[in-house]
């Protein structure tokens, strides 16, 4: 886990919550399953709140959003009134013990410490509370989306985007995974400016970005599914939920 690596996204907050894509209902729904009536709902390491704002359309649902990037908490300030929003990391979470019915990561969960974090969710969270992890990435068994994302790496490291990170704990029961297919109309200099906003972008040299953006460009121009510049990126959302002991 790189710390420094994990900050960088404050300087991008507008234009990471402009563009990055919108969790799909029915993956926030099956991570809050467990959940009968009003509940208390964590959003950890909350961004601008891309998943804290679906979060609050579930009826009687309060959330505090945690995140430790300023620029990224004013911004979800600003987007997702609603919520109450707090500085704070996975491994110290400003809440009292055992007041969460629900914790969920959106996205985030490469950037933790997991022993810590999850020890710290298990703190927060009551006997029987959910915890959910979501995940959005590009859909992997689509081949012209794997063709980008390998013109893209060539002659560099771009990390892949997975759902495949463990949450097994001791104090939580069995994990359960659930995946949704969906898609974003884009264009491909929308899709640029979405991987400007990701850390392997933010990261890099002005000529290796730039280097890369290119080789997707050419790529993207050279293939029937996206060369009129106009299309939908195949997206796959994985959830995996598991319940406090």
């Amino acid at each position: 886990m790189d710390g420094a690596r994990a900050r960088v996204f404050g300087a991008v907050a507008a234009a990471y919550a402009e563009h990055r894509p919108e969790y799909p209902a029915e993956a926030v729904a099956w991570a809050l399953e467990p959940l009968t009536g009003p509940a208390h709902v964590v959003d950890l390491a909350a961004g601008t709140g891309k998943l804290t704002g679906a979060l609050l359309r579930r009826p009687g649902t309060v959330v505090t959003a945690v995140e430790p990037d300023p620029g990224m908490l004013a911004e979800l300030g600003r987007r997702v009134p609603g919520a109450r929003a707090v500085a704070g990391t996975a491994e110290r979470i400003p809440l009292a013990d055992g007041g969460a019915d629900a914790v969920v990561v959106g996205t985030a969960w490469h950037w933790f410490d997991a022993g810590r974090a999850l020890a710290e969710i298990a703190r927060v969270l009551r006997p029987g509370g959910v915890l959910g992890v979501l995940w959005i990435g590009d859909d992997p068994d689509v081949a012209w989306v794997t063709g980008y994302h390998e013109a893209a790496a060539r002659g560099r490291t771009v990390p892949a985007r997975s759902g495949d990170v463990g949450i097994g704990h001791g104090s939580f029961g069995t994990v359960r995974r659930h995946r949704v297919r969906h898609g974003r109309p884009t264009t491909v200099d929308g899709l640029i400016t979405e991987l400007g906003t990701h850390s392997w972008a933010l990261a890099a040299t002005p000529a290796d970005r730039d280097a890369a953006f290119g080789r997707i460009r050419a790529y993207l121009a050279g293939r029937p599914e996206t060369a009129s510049g106009a299309f939908t990126l195949p997206l796959l959302t994985t959830v995996l939920r598991a319940l406090r002991r």
